[in-house]
């Protein structure tokens, strides 16, 4: 019975929490400092030491909100710090080579936003000041509405929500049953704006994110660990879409060396994937006398897992690349791929 009361409880108060969000006058603001209060002490208390977490710089945060779109925080980490240590300003990433900017991104994939991010910088310097607000952010090439938010809340103290995908699945719990099936970006971001703690937006936003990654977790929630599971009307997995199955592939490729060189290709400025960045030469799946492999790695890129064979060179196409030093190649804009395979016979 206890435990049934507290859920309907819970219920009840995502049904207020609810109406607030359609902007009905029932509910009063005790019902919100009851969610955000407690959200915030967690945050304040088991947030996770990151190398952007504390920083005030909107150029930092800009980098680390682009670097974080469609990539694990674990690899972002790492890459971030050497991004920033090469291009500590937005005036220094204007300046900058495309080549030069891809090689510090290499490894985070989606190059396209490394393109965007020193456009973006370009435009900035050309203004002559950083834009300091989401409405101004949001012109910017590549950035869009989540990205222009998370920046001006966090950066500047700008009272704007943000939703991503960890803030979207605390909304679907903590309000389940009361948000439409089939429901539209816009009342997530309605649902958010109306809980934002406006005296802290930035720190509120990034708790809503961290409470996303770290407890709120997409199938087994640690609903134990959770600061609002009180008034949580789901306090459990929401039912959802199944993700479509990932597809398998095969890839193969040819590694040429020549004492401590590598030889390398760049892929076509047309190129509709990763164009300008440097790879091993690839080889067709079936291709005649081909050699038994040196090893074999995995690769993953969007829904495609691939299992990737390295083949000797027997020296055909030679002609068609560029020799590389081991040291020089690293500081090449490479694929994800071709650093993987590079960092493999490396290690060996």
């Amino acid at each position: 019975m206890m435990a049934g009361a507290a859920a309907e409880e819970a219920r009840n108060y995502a049904t207020i929490l609810a109406s607030m969000a359609r902007g009905s006058s029932t509910a009063g603001a005790i019902k919100l400092a009851g969610f955000r209060r407690p959200l915030l002490g967690w945050f304040h208390q088991h947030q996770r030491k990151l190398p952007w977490r504390g920083e005030r710089d909107p150029y930092r945060i800009l980098v680390s909100e682009v670097m974080l779109q469609q990539t694990r925080v674990a690899v972002v980490e790492d890459r971030y710090k050497t991004f920033v240590a090469k291009f500590p300003t937005v005036q220094k990433l204007a300046r900058a080579k495309e080549e030069s900017v891809l090689a510090a991104w290499s490894g985070l994939g989606y190059y396209r936003r490394a393109r965007s991010l020193q456009r973006a910088a370009r435009e900035i310097v050309a203004r002559g000041t950083f834009p300091g607000s989401s409405r101004e952010l949001v012109e910017l090439p590549g950035i869009g509405r989540y990205t222009a938010a998370a920046v001006a809340s966090i950066a500047f103290d700008e009272p704007v929500a943000v939703v991503d995908g960890n803030v979207k699945r605390v909304l679907e719990r903590v309000f389940a049953g009361h948000i439409s099936s089939g429901a539209g970006q816009e009342q997530y971001w309605n649902l958010s704006t109306r809980l934002l703690d406006r005296r802290r937006p930035g720190d509120f936003n990034q708790a809503m994110m961290e409470l996303g990654a770290l407890v709120c977790l997409p199938g087994a929630p640690l609903c134990h660990d959770c600061p609002v599971r009180t008034i949580c009307a789901a306090r459990g997995p929401v039912g959802g879409k199944a993700r479509p199955a990932r597809r398998k592939a095969i890839l193969r490729y040819s590694l040429a060396r020549k004492r401590e060189a590598v030889l390398l290709r760049k892929r076509p400025r047309t190129s509709s994937l990763m164009p300008g960045m440097w790879e091993l030469p690839q080889l067709e799946p079936r291709e005649d006398g081909m050699s038994a492999p040196l090893f074999a790695l995995r690769h993953s890129i969007t829904n495609t897992d691939y299992t990737v064979y390295v083949h000797p060179s027997r020296g055909r196409g030679s002609g068609r690349g560029r020799w590389f030093s081991l040291s020089a190649a690293r500081r090449l804009p490479l694929t994800g791929l071709a650093r993987k395979i590079l960092e493999r016979i490396t290690d060996a």
